[in-house]
């Protein structure tokens, strides 16, 4: 299901894009990423000739690029020819231009580029620890994103041991932890604090976040304890997991009167420790 569409500009230029809920992809219009590279005054003519002249970026395209409904110059939706970013990274090498490099950087940033460690500092604790101070993040909150992903590892580990494969059984075990203690999954948590590509624990609470790892900790133990033999049997452990962390999500906003599960995400949380700072500094002069 399509969520949002979209003009992106690359140097003057529109780009058509489309986003895909279901995928959590940007799908851009080929011809008008081939406009923008080549300034063809034909850019649909010029793909037609850049498929029959390389086969193999033809077949490419034809297997792997989707129709997409797009809005046209005169208003009307009509498919067109759309590739995420992966894909474009294929055909742009095929297409000789100046631009390219250039087109890459702002693909990079309009799009999702995972090589970005701002939107997944997992890939590094160290480059992490960098990347949260330069975001704004508190310490508190570093420690206890770090000590997340410190345990997401053993919960994954865990799982490895016992023959899961990552992709759609990592997937399904997760989102069991989350609906289970948080009542949502990963896809609606997301959602619920109006994300798109960004990585959902980056921009937790802290109640959030020390929540979350009790319920994969849980999953882990519990796992380590009864050597789940099925699938099935995974299923029930991260039930059981994430349980724990419901029972004491319920206990504590009982005692609070607040809600744990908040669609506060990084960009207001900082936007109000910003305002904060503010007015501690108004009140000083």
């Amino acid at each position: 299901m399509e969520k949002e569409k979209s003009i992106k500009v690359f140097e003057n230029r529109k780009i058509r894009s489309s986003w895909n809920d279901e995928e959590e992809e940007w799908y851009f219009s080929i011809v008008d990423i081939v406009e923008a590279l080549t300034d063809s005054t034909n850019p649909t003519d010029y793909l037609k000739k850049l498929r029959k002249r390389d086969s193999l970026l033809g077949d490419y395209i034809g297997t792997n690029c989707p129709q997409v409904a797009m809005v046209t110059e005169t208003g009307k939706k009509r498919k067109t020819l759309a590739a995420n970013t992966e894909q474009l990274f294929r055909i742009i090498q095929s297409i000789p231009s100046k631009k390219a490099e250039p087109f890459k950087l702002w693909l990079a940033e309009v799009g999702k580029q995972r090589l970005d460690q701002l939107q997944d500092p997992e890939l590094s604790i160290e480059q992490a620890m960098t990347d949260y101070k330069r975001l704004g993040y508190s310490d508190n909150w570093i420690n206890q994103r770090l000590k997340s992903i410190e345990i997401r590892k053993d919960l994954t580990d865990e799982w490895k041991r016992l023959g899961l494969q990552e992709g759609i059984e990592f997937a399904t075990l997760t989102d069991i932890i989350y609906k289970t203690w948080a009542d949502k999954t990963a896809k609606e948590y997301k959602q619920f604090k109006g994300l798109k590509k960004e990585n959902l624990r980056d921009n937790m609470t802290n109640k959030e976040l020390v929540l979350n790892m009790l319920a994969e900790l849980s999953t882990k133990e519990i796992s380590e304890s009864t050597n789940p033999e099925n699938f099935p049997e995974h299923k029930d452990v991260a039930k059981r997991g994430g349980n724990i962390a419901k029972e004491a999500r319920l206990k504590l906003e009982a005692e609070t009167g607040k809600k744990v599960v908040s669609p506060l995400n990084a960009k207001s949380i900082l936007s109000i420790k910003e305002n904060n700072k503010k007015e501690e500094n108004n009140k000083t002069e």
